[in-house]
């Protein structure tokens, strides 16, 4: 299934904001705080099923940035994902 991939980058915890319907997140950039930290993507609010944790190391050395490319089409949410930023500066996903 072919679909137009998008970005969104968050700076803090929320609604991502990419609408109300089903979509799929296919991949994931983070920088890193300077402390270890965490990205949790949870399906429509901060009490949905936790679908994505990434745990991310301190950034101490000014390279604390990581992609994850997600295999197949991606982890389907049922809602609009929201995000929970733990000592992490930024995130940009890739959805569609």
């Amino acid at each position: 299934m072919q679909t137009d991939v998008k970005s969104k980058t968050l700076s803090s915890t929320g609604a991502a904001g990419v609408g109300g319907s089903r979509t799929r997140v296919k991949a994931i950039y983070y920088v890193a705080g300077a402390s270890a930290g965490s990205v949790s993507f949870k399906d429509g609010s901060s009490s949905g099923t936790e679908l994505i944790n990434l745990a991310t190391p301190a950034n101490t050395t000014g390279t604390g940035s990581m992609t994850v490319l997600i295999p197949d089409q991606g982890v389907l949410f049922q809602a609009d994902p929201y995000l929970t930023l733990t000592n992490v500066t930024s995130v940009t996903f890739f959805y569609g």
